[in-house]
């Protein structure tokens, strides 16, 4: 095991999150984990319901890197509009709107009961 290299992978990992969190929809995302997060902590999750929240919460975050990731390679390779390139954004645009709305469907059953026996 090279802990050197493994090291540098790790500081690049985090210079990608830096990058990741300078996105409009990934401070969306996050400002949504965090009300989620208050909420859950006031309804007092379980550790499986915590479980799974925080699997969503990851789940959307790493959808949005990718997103984002193809994206900037998208206008990096083709600076002018190509309607292929628009596909690709798209496409992994959807995806991300894809697994946001998963997550606020589970967060409905998790929370939705708790909160109507409050």
């Amino acid at each position: 095991m090279q802990v050197l290299k493994m090291l540098r992978s790790f500081k690049y990992a985090i210079r990608g999150l830096d990058f990741l969190v300078e996105e409009n929809n990934t401070k969306f995302h996050l400002l949504a984990a965090i009300i989620v997060s208050l909420v859950g902590f006031y309804v007092k999750l379980s550790a499986n319901e915590w479980a799974i929240v925080i699997i969503q919460i990851g789940i959307v975050l790493a959808a949005e890197a990718f997103n984002t990731a193809i994206e900037k390679l998208s206008d990096f390779v083709s600076p002018e509009h190509q309607i292929l390139i628009g596909k690709v954004k798209d496409l992994s645009a959807a995806a991300v709107l894809i697994v946001s709305v998963i997550a606020v469907i589970i967060g409905i059953i998790i929370f939705l009961p708790k909160i109507l026996s409050i």
